[in-house]
């Protein structure tokens, strides 16, 4: 994973559906930690919301950490579905770091087409959640199964960083890494 390659995406964090989560708490922390990461690593981020109108915008207090302009809506459960995104982060960036909900719906979906389209993809397995901790588990699974990443927020930091003992590394050590 190098942070100029990649690309960070946020799957459907939105107010009437996190609570459901298990492990919510954690998630949205860990979640907003990779925005002000890939922030300060100059990584670009898009987040999707799905069906607004239903469930809810993005949780505040992850709203506030996204850049201007970077929320798209959508009904299909995939991100990567026609016409979903105007265009991944990035644009011709082929890693696409993923974190966000459901796993075994819009995560799982998501993550599918973009290796069926040639992206390598890195789910953040401390990022991602479902209502049911077996849904989760099995979306995981098969995640793999398709040649998917598994990746800790850490490894998406230490990766993106690839070198001690620089400026970046000095800051982002102090900032996220404590």
């Amino acid at each position: 994973m190098n942070a100029d390659e990649s690309a960070l995406l946020v799957i459907d964090v939105q107010e009437r559906l996190l609570p459901h989560m298990v492990g919510w708490q954690r998630l949205l922390e860990n979640v907003k930690w990779l925005v002000r990461l890939a922030g300060k690593m100059g990584v670009p981020v898009m987040a999707t919301e799905q069906y607004p109108k239903g469930i809810g915008h993005t949780v505040p207090e992850l709203a506030g950490l996204l850049p201007d302009g970077s929320v798209a809506e959508k009904i299909h459960f995939s991100c990567a579905a026609a016409g979903c995104l105007p265009g991944l982060p990035g644009g011709d960036r082929r890693q696409v770091v993923v974190c966000g909900i459901e796993s075994h719906v819009c995560v799982l979906q998501t993550v599918l087409e973009l290796r069926a389209q040639g992206r390598e993809v890195f789910v953040v397995a401390d990022a991602v959640a479902s209502r049911n901790p077996d849904d989760r588990a099995l979306a995981l699974e098969r995640m793999r199964g398709h040649g998917v990443e598994m990746v800790s927020r850490e490894m998406v930091a230490f990766e993106w960083l690839r070198q001690a003992g620089t400026p970046l590394f000095r800051e982002v050590s102090a900032a996220f890494l404590r």
